[in-house]
């Protein structure tokens, strides 16, 4: 169990990808999908539902990507200016 959270950690501190703005970018795209099937087929509740967790899911994609990235890069340039 140690070596899967180690493998976790070392995952989210990697600073090739950062999966955070990701899964609310894919919660959003399948939202989207689900947005086009509901207008085709005249279903008001899907198109609902499907438009506000694609609105929902762009907002968390950027402040995921705001908060995972970029608060990463401002501390380092602080770090940098000590």
């Amino acid at each position: 169990m140690n070596r899967i959270i180690r493998g976790l950690q070392q995952i989210n501190d990697d600073q090739r990808g950062h999966a955070t703005a990701g899964v609310p970018a894919f919660a959003a795209a399948i939202a989207a999908i689900a947005l086009g099937i509901g207008a085709a087929a005249d279903s008001d509740v899907v198109v609902i539902i499907s438009g506000i967790v694609l609105g929902v899911g762009v907002l968390g994609a950027s402040l995921g990507q705001h908060m995972g990235v970029d608060y990463d890069v401002f501390r380092r340039l602080e770090e940098l200016e000590k």
